[in-house]
């Protein structure tokens, strides 16, 4: 099958076309169109008789359905194939009814498949960024981290750290000294010792995203095979709160793959499939179920997580999770108008009087004129100045996946008669911080927290994927403000916190948009769903009630 004569049944009836604009809508050159056509003809689908001379009109004819025929044949072959083989023509340039019918088709055979092991089979629309703890800058990715990969200590839901891979430290004001359990095992079946550990720690302490982070540790000492030592002589009260971040995980690095310790161990990873496979070997329990797959699907793929053994018409329902927030920031050093506080402030003002209709784009989407961190009552207040001039447009920085939002913005400053410009940009490029994509005056930019909020808004304000640090780079007055997080215990950051934040809306920089639910649904024979790091499904503890 041919997504190139499907693409050419869908625009083109038969009739009379010229050679020209089937090569620009197949997007091939007119040699490779010549053997298309030809190829095509031999098949039996169509009959095409070229015009005399360069431009001239020729006639199409069309001997076959191409759509309902190739529309048949997937609908066999999801029936025939394993789920990762067949995904790739939900991709095909369809009619809305018969994508339709094929997304349902598909959606049976996702879910838990009982045969001689429980697999879980889970829709992606796209691909992981990254499988390595140092790289997982989004949230997609860190998911597949944290089921990959162990820490050496974590949270709790009421915010303590608890013992993950230390079973206990002792800690002083310049001293953190870690005891590792014993017998740890890496996927491959070698064991942990504390110099795996320091291996880890020294990478990130000298990682360009993270090292601000980490500039109060001056040392990693290794005491024996399972103790280690980590030196701060100007004291660092955060050190546990910093260790149970995702990007502390702990690894191993071979010249074949990376290797970790968590409840399940990747076995593949391509844009098509993931496969995760249980790891009977962990250290705490063995997971549920044995395999979780990662099938590609099209954006607009509705799923719902459901097993063989009930139709996708069976009763389900949806668990509610948070899934973060989304900020505007404004880029207050570029050269450019938006250096000017009262452009700024005029933008902010109007961001602010349309912020109720956000929640128009989705229902996921809760307007929010408060803190961006949960719980907490900022008061905002909104900036009054009169309209400035703008002899140039107001760049505003798009990308997939704030597509929605990005134009929402730009639509208010449109109703304000200001003009702007949308730059568009790549998830990744946008995510690796591409010199372009900085160039620019505004953008949306969401984020979700890890479990210790107070430690996530600092690292929000620090690391190197954050959207915030390059501006902050530039700013005394915020940048004298973080420096007191140095000073300050752990324990009393949330004042400091807010009143950063407080900082950086008065300044017009980073303004609160909405808060943001993801609904996920299940089949009602899906069993213990708990909700575990960003949002998403711990699926260590999931399970299919079987059919007896």
């Amino acid at each position: 099958m041919d997504n190139k004569l499907l693409t050419l049944w869908r625009y083109y009836p038969s009739g009379s076309i010229r050679m020209e604009e089937i090569s620009e809508t197949l997007q091939i050159s007119s040699k490779q169109t010549t053997r298309y056509l030809k190829k095509w003809m031999e098949e039996g689908w169509l009959s095409f008789t070229p015009g005399r001379g360069r431009g001239n009109i020729s006639t199409l004819v069309w001997k076959k359905e191409v759509e309902s025929s190739y529309e048949e044949e997937v609908l066999k072959r999801i029936d025939q194939y394993p789920v990762e083989q067949t995904s790739k023509y939900l991709m095909y340039n369809w009619s809305t009814n018969s994508k339709m019918r094929l997304m349902n088709k598909f959606h049976t055979k996702l879910g838990f498949v009982q045969e001689s092991t429980d697999k879980l089979i889970v829709p992606k629309r796209y691909p992981f960024h990254s499988i390595h703890p140092l790289e997982a800058g989004d949230v997609f990715s860190a998911h597949l981290v944290a089921n990959v990969f162990n820490r050496l200590v974590t949270h709790a839901e009421d915010g303590k750290v608890i013992p993950e891979i230390a079973h206990s430290w002792d800690i002083s004001s310049t001293k953190l000294r870690l005891y590792l359990k014993k017998d740890i095992k890496f996927h491959d079946g070698s064991i942990l010792t504390a110099t795996d550990v320091a291996d880890c720690l020294e990478k990130i302490q000298t990682h360009s995203y993270y090292k601000e982070l980490w500039t109060p540790i001056e040392k990693i000492e290794i005491k024996s095979p399972h103790i280690l030592d980590i030196l701060h002589p100007t004291g660092c009260s955060y050190i546990l709160p910093m260790l149970s971040m995702m990007c502390a995980s702990i690894y191993r690095e071979t010249k074949e793959k990376i290797l970790g310790t968590g409840y399940f161990a990747l076995q593949q990873n391509n844009d098509q499939k993931t496969t995760l496979t249980a790891f009977k070997d962990h250290f705490r329990e063995r997971p549920l179920i044995d395999v979780v797959e990662f099938i590609q699907v099209p954006e607009d793929f509705k799923g719902i997580y459901h097993s063989h053994m009930k139709e996708t018409t069976s009763p389900s329902f949806e668990i509610e999770s948070d899934s973060g927030f989304g900020v505007i920031v404004m880029n207050a050093y570029r050269n450019s108008v938006i250096r000017r506080k009262e452009v700024r402030d005029y933008l902010h003002e109007i961001i602010a009087k349309n912020r109720p209709t956000i929640g128009d784009l989705s229902p996921r989407l809760i307007p929010n004129d408060r803190s961006i961190m949960v719980g907490q009552e900022q008061t905002l207040t909104t900036p009054k100045t009169k309209r400035p001039k703008f002899p140039n447009p107001i760049v505003i920085r798009g990308a997939r996946h704030t597509a929605n939002t990005t134009q929402w913005l730009a639509e208010i400053f449109e109703k304000e008669n200001i003009p702007i410009e949308i730059q568009w940009f790549s998830f990744a490029d946008t995510l690796m911080k591409h010199p372009k994509t900085l160039d620019v005056d505004i953008f949306v930019h969401g984020e979700v927290f890890e479990s210790n909020q107070n430690f996530s808004f600092y690292h929000f304000l620090k690391n190197g994927f954050s959207p915030l640090s390059p501006i902050l780079e530039k700013n005394e007055e915020i940048t004298k403000l973080i420096e007191k997080y140095k000073q300050i215990p752990f324990d009393n950051w949330t004042a400091l916190n807010l009143e950063i934040e407080k900082e950086l809306i008065n300044q017009s920089i980073m303004i609160p948009l909405y808060y943001q639910k993801r609904y996920i649904p299940f089949s009602t024979d899906i069993r213990n769903i708990k909700i575990g790091h960003f949002g998403y499904v711990d699926f260590s503890k999931v399970w299919v009630r079987p059919k007896v």
